[in-house]
């Protein structure tokens, strides 16, 4: 907010505002700019220091209403009110406030800052654990990346307390006794406001509670909030909107996030696009694009991100034995289906679909993209099952384009891809995990046990293969991006534009929620923090953003590296043939994997799937009825288009970088 210079009333000014029914505690403490004109300022009290704008503008509303700015029928103690707004019926008063310019304000209960208040900056949510233990301080400017460190790292406690000082501090650099309402901010049939800062451009519409909170709107993401809203100690990110009787307390919201159709969240963070609707959470970490719609889904005491909940989705951390103190990770890309049910501590890999109940604390962690499906109450795993799904694909593309984040100040780091050293790590470990199963148990058993679990011997025989083709996939890119985009003119001088650079990228990676990165570099971050080499939230976050950047430099590091340990094949001194070797490989895993697609989606045009479409007719209007609904016929969907396109531009890239091959 622009500062302004202001005066006291003149004697005609004072006998205008008296004369339209205006009273003051003390008209000297009522201060005014110059553009000030009383002509629209009626039936309103004055206490406390009170600062007031001009007010020319004419606001129109929906409908064609139009309506001066001014101040009518309120009470205002300790108020600045900045121009051209319009603030009307405040059926009790307005205290503590600094509100910006061109704000429109209309039938509201009552709006003030009681004492000193941080708006919800250093509430602790305590998520994961009912119980605590895993406290997050939440604060304006929190990313699910410093949220996961301070959740998971607890076997770090020296580090813990260095962040917990950090936002400490932060949190009170933005204590105040008076809050704010910025600028471009319409606030219409609330109720009760109390303790909350409120942002640029922000919409506040039939709201009835917003308690010790700060909404973090600006003029290009900015944020609604809705009717019956009810929210206690939280903060709201940029473009996010809450609407239709949602009730929250103890809640982070992240950027672009939607949470609507009555829906219940309690000591809980959402992150970057999540959606929340009809349904409950409890205690849960939604990292990024983290979807829930319906009404009889719980989430609770569980830790998410790129998930999609089915109807029915619940999770139990409660054992009746030392309380709620039980919590589970579905890894990213996890799905659930309709009535699905998982007992806490369970642990499911990336990428998965979990069908059924499941109460044997599974974790599969390292088996991606598998099934994990229910047949009468025993487990079964379906290794790699997803990575021939037309679902999943279809997500891993849909994702970036739903990213609706429209500030240009982006908190969260998310990484989109499917496949990753974080996913490929882990398919290496699996396809390990399913060879010993068949060494223990023999190549011809039916059924091989894998903790609590079943795999059958088809299922484990499959899952093999898709891994290897995964791996063989992900390699080969990162080989042929490298030899797409370097400079040389023979063998030596390919073996050295291909020799790594970056410092990180060896070893484990980890999925920082949504973001992939080398453990060894989160290590380091640690440490600093620990050392005091770290001490404030604005380097910590840069520290994770670096990190992000670099991703595909760390990635071709740990490409290089497995390359040895998976094929045997040193890039340091390969041959040509052993070069190429490796791009065929690549484009007959691409291929495969793709085709499998391919036959994946034709099921979606099967008769079978037709079953309920022309209702009255015979087979041929019911196959007119599915295309005309459908929108195409097989040959023509667009996803299966896509899918011909990437064989066609996969296998064009074969032949360009064979031909980049042709070298002495």
């Amino acid at each position: 907010m622009k500062t302004m210079e202001y005066r006291t009333l003149t004697e005609a000014e004072r006998a205008v505002l008296q004369a339209q029914n205006c009273t003051a505690v003390d008209w000297n403490d009522v201060l005014v700019c110059d553009d000030f004109s009383p002509e629209y300022v009626r039936y309103t009290r004055f206490s406390g220091t009170v600062r007031l704008g001009s007010f020319s503008k004419e606001f129109e509303l929906p409908g064609g209403m139009k309506k001066h700015s001014g101040l009518y029928h309120a009470t205002l103690h300790n108020v600045t009110v900045g121009n051209d707004c319009c603030i009307e019926n405040v059926k009790n008063y307005i205290a503590n406030y600094r509100i910006g310019d061109d704000v429109f304000i209309e039938n509201v209960d009552i709006i003030l800052t009681d004492g000193v208040s941080s708006f919800g900056n250093g509430v602790e949510v305590s998520v994961l654990n009912e119980t605590g233990g895993r406290e997050v301080m939440i604060y304006d400017r929190l990313t699910a990346q410093i949220a996961y460190v301070m959740a998971l790292y607890r076997h770090r406690p020296k580090m813990i307390a260095r962040i917990q000082n950090m936002i400490e501090s932060y949190v009170s650099s933005v204590s105040s006794g008076t809050g704010t309402i910025g600028n471009h901010v319409t606030i219409v049939d609330a109720g009760y406001i109390k303790n909350v800062k409120v942002g640029d451009y922000c919409k506040i519409e039939g709201a009835s509670r917003l308690k010790n909170g700060t909404i973090n709107s600006c003029a290009e993401a900015p944020v609604h909030i809705g009717i019956n809203v009810i929210g206690d100690d939280f903060i709201i990110s940029t473009g996010s909107s809450v609407e239709d009787g949602v009730t929250f307390t103890r809640c982070f919201i992240g950027q672009a996030c939607r949470l609507g159709h009555n829906y219940s969240a309690s000591d809980s963070l959402f992150f970057s696009n999540c959606q929340g609707e009809n349904g409950e959470a409890c205690a849960i970490f939604a990292g990024p694009f983290t979807v829930t719609h319906h009404k009889s889904t719980l989430l609770i005491a569980g830790m998410f991100s790129f998930m999609n909940a089915g109807s029915g989705s619940n999770q139990s951390n409660h054992m009746y034995k030392l309380g709620p103190i039980h919590q589970g990770i579905l890894e990213r890309g996890a799905k659930t289906t309709s009535d699905s049910y998982l007992l806490w501590p369970a642990k499911v890999g990336a990428f998965s679909l979990v069908m059924g109940r499941h109460v044997s604390h599974q974790d599969t962690s390292d088996l991606p993209f598998s099934y994990l499906i229910e047949d009468q109450s025993t487990s079964y795993i379906v290794p790699g099952a997803n990575l021939k799904s037309v679902g999943t694909i279809r997500d891993a593309q849909k994702w970036p384009r739903r990213d609706a984040r429209k500030d240009p100040d982006r908190l969260d780091c998310i990484n989109y891809n499917l496949l990753s050293p974080y996913t490929i790590q882990k398919m290496v470990k699996g396809s390990m995990i399913l060879k010993e199963l068949q060494r223990i148990s023999g190549i011809s058993s039916e059924i091989y046990t894998f903790q609590s679990g079943k795999i059958r011997n088809s299922s484990l025989r499959n899952g093999l293969k898709l891994y290897g083709m995964a791996i063989d996939k992900f390699l080969g890119n990162s080989l042929i991006t490298r030899i797409m985009n370097s400079e040389f003119s023979s063998l030596q001088e390919l073996r050295e534009r291909l020799l790594p650079q970056s410092k990180y990228g060896d070893g484990d990676w980890v999925d920082i929620s949504g973001m992939i990165v080398p453990k060894k570099a989160v290590t380091d971050i640690m440490d600093d923090v620990e050392n005091d080499r770290i001490t404030d939230l604005k380097s910590f976050d840069e520290r994770f953003r670096i990190l992000h950047a670099e991703y595909y430099e760390y990635e071709w590091r740990w490409a290089y590296d497995m390359i040895r340990e998976h094929y045997g094949i040193s890039l340091a001194d390969a041959e040509l043939d052993d070069l190429r070797n490796l791009v065929m490989r690549w484009k007959e895993s691409v291929v495969a994997l793709d085709n499998m697609l391919y036959e994946d989606a034709r099921k979606e045009f099967s008769l079978t799937m037709m079953t309920s479409f022309g209702a009255d007719g015979d087979d041929r209007q019911r196959k007119q009825d599915f295309v005309q609904v459908r929108g195409a016929k097989f040959d023509n969907d667009p996803f299966v288009l896509s899918v011909k396109e990437h064989i066609r531009v996969k296998s064009e890239l074969h032949d360009k970088a064979l031909a980049r091959l042709d070298v002495q």
